[in-house]
């Protein structure tokens, strides 16, 4: 059984985690190593746990440690529990507690791009997506509806933030998902990687989502820009389909990560042998 410690000092550093650091001070970039990040509630933090990640300490209300965090304790084993009422962790953190639980963990070494696509057959791509909540969301879709991996280019959301681990229900750790280096012409990388490129834009020269030869196609990189401005015009220009999906007459497209829903369920009903 964790280690139960009741929070008598605010100032306590081992606090720090949840109520004083940003997300950017959790990320750490200078040193990716000692990375940390938070997870909200017993069933997230316990699909962390089934990924594999190591948890740092915890932060629980009390009435919960005999509640629904009980079973996520017995698992933690050695590492530090805090504990206080609900009063004092909403004074503390600034915020309710989701389900009267949150976790900091070591963030997860990221896996290598080529292995990720080696054998997928359906992958999303995230372009210049920084709102975390549709980060957050493209990844629940994501691990819903089929598709093997979620690259995301480097100015995208850490879908390690809070509230996009929070979004997704935790299904960042069920998907995987990683990073295009600052330095790659990722696609081209795609396309090295035998992808052939599919565009959700709206342009004059798209095809409809439904499109035959679009579902034939045996590697598909799904690709999906940022809210409002959508994707860059020479990502269009580049990719070997520009895709929409119809709308109603008034109705000109839907939000970045309905959008995806729709665009994985269809296109990923049929991958790999079965394309």
């Amino acid at each position: 059984m964790a280690k139960i410690i009741q929070i008598t000092d605010f100032a306590d550093s081992a606090l720090d985690v949840y109520a004083r650091l940003s997300e950017g001070q959790l990320l750490n970039r200078h040193e990716p190593e000692k990375g940390m990040f938070i997870a909200e509630s017993p069933k997230v933090i316990e699909r962390a746990l089934d990924a594999g990640c190591e948890p740092v300490s915890c932060l629980v209300e009390d009435r919960q440690i005999e509640g629904e965090a009980a079973p996520v304790l017995e698992r933690l084993k050695d590492i530090p529990v805090y504990t206080a009422p609900f009063s004092v962790l909403t004074q503390l953190t600034g915020f309710k507690l989701t389900r009267g639980m949150l976790c900091a963990m070591k963030r997860p070494a990221p896996p290598e791009l080529k292995t990720l696509c080696g054998n997928a057959y359906r992958i999303a791509v995230l372009e210049h997506v920084v709102n975390p909540t549709n980060v957050g969301a493209i990844i629940r879709s994501a691990a819903a509806l089929m598709m093997d991996c979620v690259l995301l280019t480097p100015d995208c959301s850490d879908p390690l933030y809070r509230r996009a681990i929070r979004v997704s229900m935790g299904t960042v750790f069920q998907i995987p998902w990683a990073y295009f280096p600052e330095n790659i012409d990722w696609i081209d990388f795609l396309k090295t990687q035998g992808f052939r490129t599919v565009a959700m834009a709206l342009r004059k020269d798209t095809v409809t989502i439904d499109d035959p030869q679009l579902l034939s196609e045996k590697r598909l990189a799904i690709i999906l820009g940022t809210e409002g401005e959508g994707l860059e015009e020479s990502t269009i220009d580049r990719c070997d389909y520009t895709v929409k999906i119809p709308m109603a007459d008034g109705v000109d497209s839907l939000n970045v990560a309905a959008a995806s829903a729709v665009a994985f369920w269809e296109l990923g009903r049929k991958r790999g042998n079965d394309a």
